[in-house]
């Protein structure tokens, strides 16, 4: 449920709506008893909006007449910045909230922006269009990402429950080094309690997240991305592949997409690249952006499909 900030915000959002809402109407919407909305009410006085008392049968509360709330101040550049920053951010899969509350967020936004600009950001956001895809992303709760940001920002362990992808549940201490988005997803690298190594977490898949006492050191140079990407070019997967490389490690690494693949330069001038893989389908395109000789050393299954799959492509051409 919101906190009585939330609450408090949602209030005032009704009552600029415009009329008068009787008690019992904004219980309802609020969720909460009719005390506790004039308790609301009376916060709201004390941040001097002028917010009136009606009484008898058709009673209730109402903005003063003629009080608006002041227009948002942004210029053109900074508006831009932060209506584009939604959508695109929701695109890519890197908003943690649902698209009905990044919709939500936009048009109060919009609503409180001078006309002028945003008649002229409508007309960008309707016309605008995008080449990338949508990228499907996790929603995990707003709560525990930020419960989890303040743990690391003050140096505290955080207890958290946590479903892993085989769906067993478990509980474990973590001390967070790093927040990081990465392909749709947050994820929470440190510490782990119940491993004894530094590990990395979807947050998504945090059930709840509580600070404990204590302190911890992110260890000097640790770097959250990185590790997390190697995290995840370790995750068991059906297939494990090894591939050897005509190359130098680094420019191998370069042609890679990030996080799928453990890269080591071998004594005999090859790139042994390392990755695991559920399906086939996204190998061969893989292996041939690396512009490079390449030999498949396991599993025998990827030559069979290599091999398969240049057939076709050698009769297509004909």
């Amino acid at each position: 449920m919101p906190r009585p900030a939330a609450r408090v915000l949602a209030l005032l959002e009704i009552l600029q709506g415009g009329g008068t809402r009787p008690t019992a109407e904004l219980a309802e919407r609020l969720e909460v008893d009719e005390r506790t909305v004039r308790r609301y009410i009376e916060h709201l006085v004390d941040l001097d909006v002028p917010v009136d008392s009606v009484r008898g049968r058709y009673g209730g509360y109402r903005l003063a007449p003629g009080y608006r709330m002041p227009p948002l101040m942004l210029t053109d550049e900074e508006a831009v910045a932060v209506l584009l920053g939604l959508v695109a951010g929701r695109r890519a899969g890197v908003v943690t909230a649902s698209a009905t509350a990044v919709e939500s967020a936009t048009a109060k936004l919009r609503r409180v922006l001078p006309k002028r600009l945003a008649a002229r950001l409508e007309a960008l956001l309707d016309n605008a269009d995008f080449t990338a895809p949508v990228r499907p992303a996790t929603h995990p709760e707003t709560e525990v990402l930020l419960r989890v940001a303040d743990a690391m920002r003050d140096r505290r362990p955080v207890e958290i429950g946590y479903t892993g992808r085989e769906g067993r549940s478990s509980e474990r201490v973590v001390h967070p080094y790093g927040i990081v988005a990465h392909s749709g997803k947050w994820y929470v690298t440190g510490a782990d309690s119940a491993s004894g190594e530094v590990r990395s977490f979807r947050v998504d898949r945090i059930t709840r997240a509580a600070a404990r006492e204590g302190a911890f050191e992110v260890p000097e140079g640790f770097d959250p991305a990185a590790h997390l990407l190697e995290d995840l070019a370790r995750t068991p997967w059906r297939h494990q592949v090894s591939v050897r490389v005509r190359g130098d490690a680094e420019g191998i690494r370069s042609r890679l997409p990030p996080g799928i693949a453990r890269v080591n330069a071998t004594e005999d001038g090859w790139v042994r690249v390392r990755f695991q893989a559920e399906r086939w389908e996204w190998v061969p395109g893989v292996l041939i952006g690396l512009d490079a000789r390449f030999v498949v050393e396991e599993p025998p299954e990827l030559r069979d499909h290599l091999r398969t799959l240049a057939h076709r492509l050698l009769e297509a051409s004909e």
